[in-house]
């Protein structure tokens, strides 16, 4: 018999690859559309999980953007991201779930963390101002996750994911991060036949991609092997700088013009690559290039371009 798992947040990027994923590996998958069940409202997140009970729950339904908006919407991305973690993880116990993964962000760890960052980092240091809001959230799901663990002996952790990208993604130019944001900028400077296009920042900081492909890759590995950790963090272990990353997805999509930073625009942090030594030792790697999860990327962007978030 199947194992029946819900994937909260099913039809965002994570969510979607984990849908595909999880069906391909013949696991009972279920999901609700959020006109019928939204994670903000606790009642109906209880209801639905006592009347479907499932045996594991994907918590990746949550509240998303880069810089822009959350500079633009402290109250939403704090507000909502501990809502929907603190509604799920709590109906999860009362319905009698005992497995649970909680997507967390790499956003988490401390600015001036030491590099490559390892999970022990959480909680040493001050946050990333420009994203605080949503990993104050974050941080606060994997705590509920940890205390479940120490007080019901419940089986909720979670993972962090460092940057990621792929198909499905948000391209909205408000809200988006900085690889879908740089794909639909590009695409439309070349589009428009524009000899520059204004990227945001000094191009200089260093960024982790993983390809979204590759995160369901691990918690399929992760679900299947059984592992239970307090955090783990998954990365592609490919490091590239901002401006490169800039240049690549020029090439890509063909523009040959001039790539201009405004460099009155924040950065973030200056670099930001996690520690895989946990994913590492117990046998998993991320095997999509960036270059080939870009090309992918875009690829998909063109065919569905009328249709996709911008």
């Amino acid at each position: 018999m199947s194992k029946k798992l819900l994937i909260a947040g099913h039809d965002g990027m994570v969510g979607k690859s984990l849908l595909n994923r999880f069906k391909s590996e013949d696991y009972e998958v279920i999901f609700e559309s959020k006109d019928k069940l939204n994670f903000l409202n606790f009642q109906e997140t209880s209801n639905f999980l006592k009347a479907n009970k499932p045996e594991l729950i994907f918590v990746a339904a949550a509240r998303v953007g880069g810089i822009s908006a959350n500079e633009s919407y402290p109250v939403n991305f704090l507000n909502e991201n501990l809502m929907i973690a603190a509604n799920i993880i709590n109906a999860a116990h009362i319905n009698d779930i005992n497995q649970l993964i909680f997507l967390g962000s790499s956003c988490i760890y401390p600015k001036e963390s030491i590099q490559p960052i390892k999970e022990e980092s959480l909680l040493t240091g001050s946050l990333e101002p420009t994203n605080q809001w949503y990993s104050i959230a974050k941080i606060s799901g994997i705590k509920l996750c940890e205390a479940y663990r120490k007080q019901y002996d419940r089986e909720y952790f979670s993972i962090q994911p460092t940057n990621l990208y792929g198909p499905n993604d948000n391209f909205n130019f408000a809200d988006s991060h900085v690889i879908p944001g740089m794909i639909h900028k590009i695409h439309m400077a070349k589009k428009d036949k524009k000899d520059t296009v204004k990227l945001w920042g000094t191009g200089t900081p260093l960024r982790e991609f993983l390809y979204v492909d590759d995160l369901s890759d691990a918690l399929v590995f992760i679900e299947k092997n059984k592992i239970i950790r307090p955090l783990i963090n998954i990365g592609s272990n490919q490091e590239i700088q901002i401006s490169e990353l800039a240049f690549l997805i020029a090439k890509i999509i063909g523009f040959e013009g001039k790539i201009d930073f405004d460099r009155s625009m924040p950065d973030g942090m200056k670099r930001k690559k996690l520690d895989l030594s946990i994913m590492n030792s117990l046998g998993w790697k991320s095997i999509t290039s960036l270059e080939e999860g870009l090309d992918q990327t875009y690829g998909w962007f063109l065919n569905n371009y009328e249709s996709l978030r911008r």
